[in-house]
């Protein structure tokens, strides 16, 4: 099969890991209203597909064991495509109940095609970790393209929010129908059954560590980085500019730093620097400067540190069951706490009054996080070392 199709499919699989959360950020205020639900419910609907990805993404091993590895990511794109498309046609008697039951759908299925999307790379890329890239970059175009056409979208649809949220399925159905000559050839033969979620594994569970640090910070850095900028005195529109050049930056970031890795080695430096640039960030938000050098450094650094974390299990393991089953266990831990980051800044600010105390928590995090990768730089897989030494 084509490399071209392949790397085509990864894209297009991974352009619909976000669309279904980051589309529903920038409309929470006007679904809110034309709902009438309470700000605790709206918050279910980008915090409940985070924890979702978490705690559902030890079954893709499973799944993709009892099913196939392509048959599993192509069920898992027609379950995102589905929950994203329905909201087009909701109404609003009961539509708040399902707008929350598609966010638990769209969860699941962004949970088990994750972890199983690095499988895909092990398994026919197997010397090509640097191809990560075209994962993490993906899933930050559909990301930052869902969040920056969400209200321009919301208003050329007559402002219709259930239009604005079901647009994204077009990049489901593109993906599904690419993915159907995958799902229909013979089942990937599981090279080692007995593979499980490393659980005992005191490196895996380093990475796994390393994972759920990284991502608390991303999705908070995300969720909170426009009430911030507004609480340092800038207008909405700064805010919103500044959240997209946090997002655009990540692009370039992270569709060169993997190759780089990958060809020419320097894993554990790559890591510290990446938030050695995050932890910059967050002080300079600290100490009141403009907010635009801040979230540079916070982009350059996140679009750094997630496609490293992806790389991680490709890099770690020999074979694509191994390493669905390590990234399963790292995006399982990690999101869990990623789904919990942003409800603890809301508790410290409505504590203080202020964004500087959640700051300062963040930035302990990232030195936790810098501890965790020397760690592991000390503690190397023979492949990782491999890649040091090249």
């Amino acid at each position: 099969m084509r490399t071209f199709y392949l790397l085509l499919a990864l894209a297009l699989a991974s352009l619909n890991l976000r669309p279904a959360i980051t589309s529903v950020s920038p409309l929470l205020e006007s679904i809110q209203q034309s709902l009438g639900i309470s700000g605790t419910t709206a918050s279910l609907l980008t915090t409940l597909p985070v924890l979702c990805m978490g705690v559902f993404a030890p079954l893709a091993t499973t799944i993709s064991k009892r099913i196939g590895l392509e048959k599993a990511i192509f069920f898992s794109l027609l379950l995102i495509t589905f929950a994203t498309a329905v909201r087009g046609v909701l109404g609003t008697t009961g539509a708040a109940f399902f707008l929350i039951v598609t966010a638990f759908l769209a969860g699941v299925g962004i949970g088990i095609a994750g972890p199983l999307l690095s499988g895909f790379i092990k398994q026919y890329f197997p010397h090509k970790p640097g191809f990560v890239s075209i994962y993490s970059a993906s899933l930050v175009i559909g990301a930052g393209v869902a969040t920056g056409l969400a209200v321009p979208f919301y208003e050329a649809a007559g402002n219709s929010w259930q239009i604005s949220l079901a647009v994204w399925a077009v990049f489901g159905i593109a993906a599904v129908l690419l993915w159907i000559k995958l799902a229909k050839k013979r089942q990937t033969e599981i090279i080692n059954r007995s593979a499980a979620l490393p659980l005992r594994n005191k490196r895996a569970l380093l990475i796994t560590l390393f994972f759920g640090l990284m991502a608390t910070v991303f999705y908070t850095t995300t969720a909170w980085a426009a009430p911030i900028v507004m609480n340092m005195g800038y207008s909405a529109a700064m805010a919103g500019t500044m959240i997209t050049i946090f997002q655009v930056i990540q692009i370039p970031v992270s569709l060169t730093l993997p190759n780089v890795v990958a060809r020419k080695g320097g894993l554990t430096i790559a890591l510290i620097s990446c938030s050695l640039l995050e932890l910059a960030g967050i002080f300079l938000l600290i100490t009141d400067v403009h907010p635009l050098p801040a979230m540079i450094l916070l982009g350059v650094g996140a679009g750094g540190l997630f496609p490293l974390a992806l790389m991680l299990p490709i890099l770690e393991t020999e074979t694509a069951d191994e390493a669905s089953a390590l990234s399963a266990m790292n995006q399982g831990g990690g999101y869990v706490f990623a789904a919990l980051g942003p409800f603890l800044v809301g508790i410290l600010y409505d504590t203080f009054n202020s964004f500087k105390p959640a700051l300062i928590v963040l930035a302990f995090l990232v030195v936790c996080m810098i501890a965790v990768q020397w760690t592991l730089g000390r503690t190397q897989s023979s492949a990782v070392r491999e890649k040091e030494t090249l």
